[in-house]
Parts: C-alpha cells; structure tokens; sequence
C-alpha cells in the first residue's frame, strides 16, 4: 500500500504520534501517566524501514500490534504493514474461555443442581452471549487499530 505522505513527513508522523517504548511492556508509570504532553495514540518502536505499534491507551489495551516496513520507491512511501496478535495466548483465552465456561457450568448443573434447570437456562444464555461478544470486540479493537493507522499515515 501506498502512503500520500513524503518519507521525511511519514517519519515525522511516526515520531509525533508514537511513544517509544517496547511492545512487550506491560503498562508502567510512564504510560499511564506521561510526564508532559498528550497521550500519543500509538506506542512501540521504530527505525528508518520499520515499525512495531499498538494502541497507547491504560484503560483498553488491544492485543494486536501493527507491523510492518516502509521504503521510498519513486518519491512514494511503500508501506508493507499486518495487524497481528501480539500476544498468542491472549487471543486463545479471549476466544476459548466461554466456551470452556459453558461446557463447566453445564456439568456443574447436570451433576449437582439438577433442580435447576431455569438458572441453567439462564446462565447457558449469558455465557453464549458472551462468547459472541468476546469474539466481535477482539475483531472491532483489530479493525479500529488498523482504521486509526491508515487514517493517521494516510494510507490508501
């Protein structure tokens, strides 16, 4: 993809909307709370042909990162980026834990509480929606941490 920023104004952008700092990092003092300035809108790191980002955000931290390179070709800046999960396991436990939920709840209700099948009922229908929600706002933090880095670095 292709960005309608310069090389120097791409980098420029990248110093001005990153908080350098590891990617791996869990949240410390410094993110939390900046000694001067705005909260800048991504954090991770950066060199001359490549970028490592995710949301800098203390209450709502995204388990994705955006990765990628960037080169001048013809007075263009190429960007070659993925959005991926940062951390693996994460992921798994935000997809997996319902369902291993609902399947505990029902053999807890099915061996010891066999008189109450309405609070089964209840708490099938709660966990199932939770499974559906835990997978739609992975997928909804995923798709605004990329829409806010195309929109930023304005790429098309």
């Amino acid at each position: 993809m292709e960005s309608k920023l310069s090389l120097q104004e791409f980098r420029v952008r990248l110093i001005n909307n990153t908080q350098v700092g590891s990617t791996k990092s869990q949240l410390g003092k410094v993110r939390i709370f900046p000694v001067s300035g705005a909260i800048k809108p991504f954090y991770g790191f950066f060199d001359d042909k490549s970028f490592r980002l995710k949301v800098n955000s203390p209450k709502s931290s995204t388990p994705f990162i955006v990765k990628g390179n960037y080169k001048n070709v013809n007075n263009r800046v190429r960007v070659d980026y993925i959005v991926e999960p940062d951390n693996k396991w994460q992921l798994i436990i935000a997809k997996y834990s319902p369902i291993i939920l609902i399947l505990a709840i029902n053999i807890f209700f099915l061996f010891f509480a066999r008189g109450l099948r309405r609070a089964s009922t209840i708490v099938n229908l709660f966990l199932l929606f939770m499974a559906f929600y835990s997978r739609w706002n992975e997928e909804r933090k995923r798709k605004k941490l990329e829409q806010k880095f195309i929109s930023i670095f304005e790429i098309r």
